[in-house]
């Protein structure tokens, strides 16, 4: 039984599908098809029911999964601790993000962490910030830049930001004359809203479910900017970030009558090993916002 056998099991475990455990990998699919084959052969068990369109676990293969998870994870803290002992110089940290936050505030602290720390490999991963959260307590990334505001109490938190959520319409549009948009007003309301596994998209679904409002939802998508494009084309109304609704040409941003803020910062898993790599980019953060902290006291 090999350790490559175990971590592709794992990763198609997760994702529930070769071709994506594969591309999360970087390895070819049937690397992982051949792989997983002899570790069932070996373990005399059938480890998926591949008779359902998605991949899914035998009753075997679950419990099998939940036994090498602990043993996995302490082997990664394992190798990390040793090569940190033997002080390398190099040295990988995986980042999600969601793309409503890596389109505006990602960029400023990436780029000064890698002039900073050039020799540091740095993998970033687009999704949500609810997805992001799980795939922290799956040790599946390091990091996350997501919405922290409701996140389990199994992440550790740094708070960088607090945000409002903003109604955006078209400046042209009836609501546009308002100078806060209730509830209420969403009735009826054609609504272009970020894809699931969006914390913002969960905010704002639990209001209008609490109003006894159903969404008319015309359109989803990540992509910030063509959110903001489609708003101010009067497809529909969005909720977005105040740091990113504001200031934009053809939508009126305005808040909430009853508003809803939320925490932007950095999370990452409290149990796990923090390697040297990983201990420089809390410190960076930190860092970045003591020093936003000091610039507006001044």
């Amino acid at each position: 039984m090999e350790l490559r056998q175990l971590e592709y099991f794992q990763m198609a475990s997760r994702l529930k599908n070769i071709t994506r455990a594969a591309e999360r990998l970087r390895v070819s699919q049937p690397n992982i098809t051949v792989a997983i084959k002899k570790l069932e052969a070996e373990l005399g068990i059938q480890l998926f029911d591949r008779s359902q369109k998605q991949l899914s676990l035998t009753p075997e293969g679950a419990v099998f999964l939940n036994r090498i998870e602990l043993a996995l994870r302490n082997i990664q803290d394992a190798v990390l601790e040793v090569n940190d002992y033997k002080q390398l110089q190099k040295g990988t940290i995986k980042i999600g993000i969601p793309s409503m936050i890596g389109s505006y505030l990602f960029p400023k602290i990436f780029s000064s962490f890698q002039r900073r720390y050039s020799h540091l490999d740095i993998y970033l991963y687009e999704e949500g910030s609810m997805a992001i959260r799980e795939q922290l307590e799956r040790d599946e990334l390091d990091f996350g830049i997501v919405i922290i505001s409701g996140a389990s109490q199994n992440l550790q938190l740094l708070p960088m930001s607090t945000n409002q959520i903003l109604a955006c319409v078209p400046e042209h549009h009836e609501l546009a004359s308002k100078e806060s948009i209730n509830i209420s007003d969403m009735n009826d309301i054609d609504l272009i809203m970020l894809k699931e596994g969006s914390y913002l998209r969960h905010l704002v679904l639990q209001k209008l479910k609490s109003a006894n409002i159903t969404p008319n939802i015309v359109l989803e998508s990540n992509q910030i900017e063509t959110i903001k494009g489609l708003v101010a084309s009067d497809v529909g109304l969005a909720y977005l970030l105040d740091f990113i609704a504001e200031d934009t040409p053809g939508i009126k941003a305005l808040p909430l009558e009853e508003p809803i803020f939320v925490d932007v910062g950095l999370a990452w898993k409290k149990d796990r090993y923090i390697s040297k790599a990983a201990q420089s980019f809390i410190d960076f953060c930190k860092g970045t916002l003591s020093l936003q902290k000091g610039n507006i006291q001044k």
